[in-house]
This record gives structure tokens, sequence and C-alpha cells, in this order.
């Protein structure tokens, strides 16, 4: 673990998306000027502008996009997952069904961050095999509603801190179906990851109550939205304080009097060879995906939501495969993307921002093919049409399996 000294200005800097978003574009000017791992060909953008707004008509005709979420994922193999638990939750108040959805959807995104090529999820009782991100989805759908997650019998659609301290290694390695024939990338860290966040919601009462479950969000976002409106960036704060602590410990800021963990951020040596907070590039990826996950609860439970795209994009693998794949970017040496890369590389930092500034670009034209303002779509929403699957084709027509166009070492925590 590396200790960076700071003040809380700084921590709030490090966790703010305008500061991801700043970082991203000092790296992209970097990579104009030659000085990355990789070359910048605008020359492409309006050809790939027109391939994700063809992939979006194809996937959305009518344009009636859903946000970039979790919630997707559970209509995998053409079910409708959310349509079943809303049966189930049928004859509950509001709030209590909303604060059963962000339960699941919390637990959910923290499950992802990939599978791997080789792992597959087959649910018998409707004949589907899924993998990737959408596998992951629906395996943990079908653990939450057999009340893995829950202490209480009885009341199984829930999420909270004792029902995760009981959870042992061999039950979630059960709930998706891991063994030598079927290895799930990353299980050690997602199994982690899943504990601490037990232990966090049981820490922080005030954000998750004294149930301690993800649902205790809800609470606390009614007390905090101004004449029923949240904006964006207060939910993605409110997550970093209260998972902050979960994440495996690279990096953490010192104030003097408190230590914080600053979770999917990362010293890059170009911008300062010795650690300080100019040379750390953030990008906080699941924390904002998961922001992006709790919008439709928080509107179904009557809140507004202001400021989605003061949220970045997601600087993941099948954004940055569009990025990569399309020719936008290209590696200057070719020979790179056959070598194991970490998170923490230059490499992977460069790929990600520039993942990040490339997104910013491909809005505005996918908007003007697609004939929409930017707050009719947000990043959000070219994100879900959009980006996401183009980036899946594509990967699909090149590598088997569809594989990332670089090989990523996954603890199952970032990708």
């Amino acid at each position: 673990m590396t200790e960076l000294r700071g003040n809380r200005e700084e921590l709030e800097f490090l966790l703010a998306p305008s500061t991801i978003r700043s970082c991203a574009e000092t790296i992209f000017s970097r990579s104009l000027e030659g000085g990355t791992h990789f070359s910048v060909h605008l020359d492409r953008l309006e050809e790939v502008a027109a391939l994700v707004s063809a992939i979006t008509l194809r996937n959305y005709p009518t344009l009636d996009i859903p946000f970039h979420s979790r919630w997707n994922h559970f209509r995998a193999a053409g079910v409708d997952r959310n349509s079943l638990l809303d049966v189930r939750l049928a004859g509950l108040p509001v709030d209590e069904r909303v604060k059963s959805k962000l339960d699941l959807v919390v637990v959910s995104v923290l499950l992802d961050a990939g599978a791997g090529q080789e792992w597959k999820y087959r649910e018998a009782a409707r004949g589907t095999t899924t993998g990737r991100s959408e596998g992951l989805a629906v395996a943990s759908w079908n653990m939450f509603m057999e009340g893995r997650f829950s202490s209480d019998p009885e009341r199984p659609l829930q999420v909270d801190g004792q029902g995760l301290a009981n959870l042992e290694a061999t039950n979630l390695a059960a709930g998706f179906q891991v063994s030598a024939a079927n290895p799930l990338e990353g299980f050690e860290g997602r199994f982690a990851l899943v504990k601490a966040l037990g232990e966090a919601l049981v820490r922080d009462p005030e954000l998750f109550g004294e149930e301690a479950r993800p649902g205790g969000l809800l609470a606390y976002f009614q007390g905090a939205a101004i004449k029923g409106q949240l904006r964006a960036p207060q939910i993605l704060r409110a997550l970093q304080r209260g998972l902050g602590p979960i994440w495996p410990g690279r990096l953490n800021l010192a104030t003097g009097t408190e230590t914080f963990n600053l979770g999917d951020a990362w010293h890059y040596p170009p911008l300062g060879r010795d650690l300080s907070v100019a040379s750390i590039m953030p990008f906080h990826k699941l924390s904002q995906w998961m922001s992006y996950s709790l919008f439709e609860p928080l509107l179904e439970a009557g809140l507004e939501i202001a400021g989605a795209d003061d949220l970045t994009g997601l600087a993941e693998y099948r954004n940055g495969g569009l990025m990569l794949d399309s020719g936008l970017i290209k590696l200057r040496d070719g020979a790179l993307a056959a070598a194991a890369h970490r998170p923490g590389s230059e490499l992977i930092i460069e790929w990600r921002a520039l993942t990040l500034a490339l997104l910013e670009r491909l809005a505005d034209p996918v908007r003007a093919k697609l004939g929409k303002t930017a707050e009719a779509f947000p990043l959000v929403k070219l994100l879900e049409g959009g980006t996401w699957w183009a980036g899946r084709e594509l990967a699909s027509g090149l590598r088997p399996g569809g594989a990332p166009p670089l090989n990523l070492v996954s603890d199952g925590t970032v990708f």
C-alpha cells in the first residue's frame, strides 16, 4: 500500500469527476504530442460516430434509451428479470421496494468487473447460458432472489451487513458455479470486496441506516435532496464515502488525522515521478457505474436526478476496446498488445484516460446523427446506446470470444 500525504481539499479534488475529466484531457494532449504508448487518429471520429449511431438505432429504434446501468444486464438472454423482481416486491410500500432494488444493484455491481473468456453461468430453470457481465448479473440476481445476502430468512430480498458477514467463499463460488472447468477471473478479489461491503454497511449508519443495508441510502438521499432533486455528483460522493474503505489498499491519502482509500486512482509517473496529488490519474469507474445504476430506483422513489453529464464515461474494456478496435487510437508498439498489463501500468492508465477523452468527443457527432440534444442524450445514454455495444461487436468480429484488445490482468475489482 502506498501512502500520499495531503489535506481534505486535495481528497475532494481526487474524488471529483471534474478531476477525472481534466486529467484524462492532460493525457489526451500528451498522446497528441507523441508522449504516450498510443497515437490518436481523430480522422476516424466521424466513421466511428456513424457506427455508434447505427448500433444505437438498431438497439433502440425509437431512441427510448435507458441509462447505462446494471438493470439492463438483468434482461440478459431475453428474460425480463426486473419485472420478475417487481412481482416479488408487489404489495410493499414504494420506499421498501426501492430499498430492495438498491440492495440488489449495489451488490451486483460490486460482483461485476470482468469474468474472463471461459466462465459461463447456466440458468437451468430458464435454459439460458450467459457469460461476461450479463452472466455475472444473472448469477448475482439469482443469489439475491434466493436470499443469499440476507441475514433474515423472513426477508430474503435484501442485502445487509450481517448477511454478508455470514457469506462463505464456498457459497459465493457455488452461486457463480465456479469450478476447475468453469473458472471465474478475480474470484478472490470479488469475495473480498463483498465481505468488505458488509463491514462498510455496519460502519456508517448515517448512510446505510440501522439495518446496515445499501437500501439505507434512500433515506440519506431523501434528506440530502433539495426540493426533491439530487445531483449526480452527490450520489457519487455518497458512494465514495460509504464504499471507499472496501477497495483494495493500493493508494491512500493521509490528511494527518484520517487516512482515505483512493480506490480506482493511480500514480502516473509521466505527470510526476514523485508521488503527489498532481501525479494521480483517478477513474472511479465502478463507483460511477454504480451511481448510474442507482438512478432508476431513485427516480422510482420520486427523486429527480440532475447533472448526469457531470459524471464521466466509463473507463472499462468495452469502451476502451472500441477506441482501439476502431482505430481511433493505436499502440505505437503493436507487440505490447500481447503482453500482460496490470491496471496500474502506464499503458493501461493511458488507454483508460484516452477512452474517457474520446467518449467526450464522440458524444456530439453521435447526437447530431440521431437528432438529439445533449440534454436529451447525455453521456450515460451514449454508453448504453451505444459505445459499449459497439466495443463488444467489434471485439466479437476480431478475436475469439470477443476478448479485449489488450491482455488485462484482472483482480475482479477494476475491469
